[in-house]
């Protein structure tokens, strides 16, 4: 049987980009374990800071696949599920491959490390995609080369290394998107136009980012809320670009307790939040050129609207593109 590991290590990216966004502070991250005949056992993703790692994750799954064990699904703690794993495992995974976008974690903390656990588990072979620099997690390579792993790194390096941007920028400088919804005339106006689900996305991300920029006039036009609602998360703070100073302070987003608002007509303010999301059209898009690591657009399969998405003709590397429900979902870089 012929054995494509790049099929195995996209498996994994395509996974952990339906979490970008939502694991600030850390990274986004994927993993895929294979069993010896080339069965994908598992594919999962690190969901939230503060939850399981994806190797974490991945190895949970893939243990009640082989055994039934219905005790480690009910395991939602790292610590437990890194405890139940050694105490029961009986050496089922020595004959696993482990694909992960970044180097397993050295760091000791709340738990052992990935890269611990992986070794203690008997997995023997594991192809990495990007290292770690971060210097509390990384040279987990050298924990598993030490316990006799073999390690295969840089495997789609390149698309690994896209996937970490947010997190390198937002521990550099900042990080900032650029996220809009539109239908397949381009439309950007005229009500909701993406889907429930994907409204319910957008209010996951903005549940964990600093900063939400909009612009004054969709303030005034829109009147919105820009909250978190509907997953019960905290509220970002908010930047109006606007000349004018003046607005309706009935406004609903102006009367979200613990929220700053500032209205200004620069960005200079962003220096002081690290995961900033701008949502807009066509006239923010423009403004923010220069400021925008990665776009975010969510696609409708319908017509509608008047106004259309009208800006220059700019072009783009889609990052990740996938369909979630209705709508289509795209990750890119302006190029």
């Amino acid at each position: 049987m012929i054995i494509d590991n790049n099929f195995y290590m996209n498996l994994a990216l395509n996974e952990a980009w339906k979490y970008q966004g939502l694991t600030y502070p850390n990274p986004a991250v994927g993993a895929c374990l294979v069993g010896e005949n080339g069965e994908v056992l598992a594919v999962e993703a690190h969901h939230r800071s503060g939850e399981a790692h994806a190797e974490v994750n991945v190895l949970q799954t893939a243990y009640y696949k082989l055994t039934d064990d219905e005790t480690i699904l009910a395991l939602n703690l790292s610590l437990d599920i890194h405890t139940y794993l050694l105490t029961n495992h009986n050496n089922i995974f020595q004959n696993t491959k482990l694909f992960t976008t970044l180097e397993p974690c050295s760091h000791e903390g709340k738990t052992p490390s990935c890269a611990s656990l992986i070794s203690e588990l008997g997995i023997k072979e594991v192809f990495v995609g990007s290292y770690d620099t971060h210097k509390v997690a990384q040279n987990g390579n050298a924990i598993l080369q030490k316990n006799g792993c073999i390690i295969h790194t840089e495997l789609l390096k390149k698309e690994c290394d896209a996937l970490l941007v947010p997190f390198k920028r937002s521990l550099e400088d900042n990080f900032v998107y650029f996220k809009w919804a539109q239908r397949l005339n381009a439309t950007t106006d005229n009500g909701n136009v993406s889907s429930l689900e994907s409204r319910t996305d957008v209010h996951a991300k903005r549940n964990v980012c600093d900063l939400l920029v909009i612009g004054g006039n969709t303030v005034r036009m829109d009147r919105p809320t820009l909250d978190a609602r509907l997953v019960n998360g905290k509220t970002p703070d908010v930047l109006i670009i606007s000349r004018e100073k003046e607005f309706d302070k009935s406004i609903p987003l102006f009367n979200v307790k613990g929220r700053k608002v500032f209205i200004e007509n620069d960005f200079k303010i962003l220096n002081n939040y690290k995961n900033i999301m701008i949502e807009g059209t066509d006239s923010m898009y423009e403004l923010t050129r220069d400021i925008v690591d990665y776009y975010l657009c969510y696609m409708a399969p319908s017509f509608g609207g008047s106004k259309s998405f009208n800006v220059s003709d700019d072009k783009f590397d889609i990052l990740n593109i996938r369909q979630e429900n209705e709508d289509i979902i795209m990750w890119m870089k302006r190029i």
